[in-house]
């Protein structure tokens, strides 16, 4: 086997490998920023509502009158058993809040990634290609301010711009109807399909596609720029060069070499992109009301239930590094520049 054959399985082994530090790294910080917060959690999410001999019994119950490394080893083992605890406020399993929300959050995410990808791609070949144009100052100047936008400010923008029409596209003045669906998979939309209940479906989506496209836009930005950019660093090499010279049309030099590769770099930023996403589905979820995760982190919150928070925020933590490792696993199998 040569040295490029065998790269690919160690290049692999490795970046495996280093989802052990990263997650421990991520776990323990988490686990320490609510450890120093000011203040006992177990008063801060249920005092008042209960006597002291009541609290003492949650705390002990929470484990939280053991010491802190103690608290910390049990907090290891449990989350490699996927135990991530009880909430303070209402006795709720944590992974039972996951598997009932975490499929709407990923609705939410991989429908803003199919928007963002649908209007970043084009608008940033089409930039690439008319350089220093005025179309191309404005599409960048399009990406530069869905980019910088705060994501909440946009949602509320267009909340203010879409509810006065009465679209019934954009169904954002009621929640989601509370259909009779089995869970199968626990992602309303596929069980409602699934089922056959279409009109779940389409109330479904009439709540999905403005949430969809406010946390889209705030990817599109990304994916413009930098697919202007390596659009415009790809028609400078030299085999694009020689497939021009050998009188191939324009638009098939576009398509067949330079935008082929102009996309590996994109397939990088995607992975980069899911700690950003799932920041920005917890504001765009709480705005539109979508019952995921995000909306109920924000709630927790609220409530100053840091055990809840804990548990979701390490989740999200452990989803995105391994999302981000399998993207780099992806990107080497499509480009072997990758494993060197």
């Amino acid at each position: 086997m040569s040295a490029g054959s065998g790269s690919l399985p160690r290049y692999i082994l490795q970046r495996l490998l280093l989802i052990i530090p990263m997650m421990w790294v991520l776990i323990t910080v988490v686990f320490i920023l609510l450890r120093v917060a000011p203040g006992d959690p177990v008063s801060a999410a249920v005092g008042g509502k209960l006597d002291e001999e009541a609290l003492d019994q949650r705390r002990a119950a929470l484990g939280l009158d053991r010491p802190l490394y103690v608290q910390y080893l049990e907090y290891l083992g449990n989350v490699v058993r996927l135990n991530f605890g009880e909430t303070i406020s209402d006795n709720r399993p944590i992974i039972n809040i996951i598997r009932d929300n975490g499929g709407a959050t990923l609705t939410l995410t991989l429908g803003a990634f199919l928007f963002a990808l649908l209007i970043g791609i084009p608008l940033g070949l089409y930039a690439g290609r008319r350089r220093d144009t005025a179309s191309d100052v404005s599409i960048r100047i399009f990406g530069v301010i869905t980019y910088a936008a705060p994501i909440f400010w946009t949602g509320l923008l267009l909340v203010i711009l879409v509810a006065p029409t009465g679209w019934p596209t954009f169904d954002i003045a009621s929640p989601i109807t509370k259909f009779e669906v089995e869970p199968v998979t626990r992602i309303i939309l596929v069980d409602a399909m699934i089922a056959g209940n279409w009109d779940a479906v389409i109330d479904i989506l009439q709540h999905h596609v403005l949430p969809c496209f406010t946390l889209g836009l705030l990817l599109a930005g990304v994916f413009i720029r930098l697919v202007r950019v390596n659009i415009l660093q790809t028609l400078k090499d030299d085999y694009v060069e020689a497939a021009r010279a050998r009188g191939i049309a324009e638009r098939h030099v576009i398509r067949r070499h330079a935008f082929r590769n102009a996309l590996v770099p994109v397939i990088t930023v995607i992975g980069l992109q899911v700690a950003l996403t799932m920041s920005g589905a917890i504001l765009t979820e709480k705005t539109f009301n979508w019952p995921g995760l995000g909306t109920q982190l924000v709630d927790y919150l609220t409530a100053r239930d840091y055990a809840a928070v804990q548990g979701i925020v390490t989740f999200i933590a452990i989803v995105v590094v391994i999302t981000s490792v399998l993207v780099d696993v992806l990107n080497a199998v499509i480009d072997p520049r990758v494993r060197y």
